[in-house]
């Protein structure tokens, strides 16, 4: 197992320094930059603050810098928030960002794996087709549709959570964002676990295990789990990478502090190094989930870690 994950390693890291090229040269292909404004400001401002954040010089040697930077840790200054570097800016929104997205898809994998067993154990019943009914309402509804209207029942007519708002370590106010984030990934986790666990169930093996007396319970939760959570594990990347885009958006409606609203305010500011940072952050989270998915790929099937 640990060689097979210094493989996956291996292949991770030069995927992260592709991205990081990829989005440097892009992002100063744009039209643009961080000091336009309305007014033209004068030449010779104009001309310091190139040369005092270094974008006067030609643009390889701007990206020699910064990966020299990036090696040491540092994403550089802010070019908007002028009082704060990109690593400051990080650290007060990505804990907020990491807790949303964590429950988040804790939640969907706990109540979307149990919905699917519970349907595939019930195939073709009414059960079945209300949960699953259900399921192609949560795909079709998308967080930013799904959060204001959980605020309008839940927040205005009930009052029994905030619209908005953030205060640390409060549950109220995670429960609709959380909701919202996790609806879409939560409906296709259920979809896939019953898929997968329709399969097995019709297996040899489970039918050998069902007819030599053993309780269903414990053919589904020793035999017939691991398999038919492969499909659910090859989704764990899109289910991140759907919370995270997602967050985007909760995040600025429901007025949370995360580190959505720094990419969204520094694409539209032309803030190069904080949306850099941002860029690295997101891909690292999802270039992490696809290592962590493969090895669970090979745990739930020791076949594929010894594949060639």
């Amino acid at each position: 197992m640990t060689r097979y994950f210094l493989m996956r390693l291996g292949g991770a890291i030069p995927t992260l320094f592709v991205i990081v090229t990829l989005t440097f040269f892009l992002i100063r292909a744009a039209p643009g930059g961080p000091f336009d404004r309305e007014q033209s400001l004068p030449p010779q401002i104009m001309a310091n603050l190139q040369n005092a954040y270094g974008l006067d010089q030609p643009i390889w040697v701007q990206y020699a810098r910064y990966v020299r930077a990036l090696g040491h840790g540092d994403f550089g200054p802010s070019f908007k928030y002028k009082d704060f570097t990109v690593t400051e800016l990080i650290g007060q929104g990505l804990p907020v960002t990491l807790e949303l997205g964590t429950v988040a898809l804790s939640l969907a994998l706990a109540l979307g794996i149990s919905i699917g067993i519970f349907a595939a154990l019930r195939h073709n019943s009414p059960a079945d087709y209300a949960t699953m009914s259900l399921a192609v309402v949560g795909i079709a509804i998308p967080s930013f549709v799904a959060l204001p209207f959980l605020g309008l029942v839940f927040g205005i007519y009930l009052h029994w959570l905030p619209v908005a708002g953030w205060e640390p370590d409060s549950i109220r106010h995670l429960v609709l964002p959380v909701v919202a984030l996790a609806l879409p990934p939560l409906a296709y986790i259920a979809r896939l676990t019953r898929a997968g666990m329709l399969e097995v169930l019709h297996s040899r093996f489970i039918r050998t295990a069902i007819a030599k007396g053993l309780p269903l319970h414990t053919v589904i939760a020793r035999h017939a789990l691991r398999p038919a959570l492969v499909p659910v594990v090859g989704y764990l990347a899109p289910a991140v990478a759907s919370i995270m885009t997602g967050s985007l958006v909760v995040e600025s409606i429901a007025g949370l502090p995360g580190v959505g609203r720094y990419l969204v305010q520094g694409a539209l500011n032309r803030d190069y190094t904080l949306v850099m940072g941002m860029v690295i952050i997101y891909s690292a989270v999802l270039i992490g989930m696809g290592l962590v998915a493969d090895l669970l790929y090979a745990w739930l099937d020791p076949r594929v870690r010894f594949a060639r």
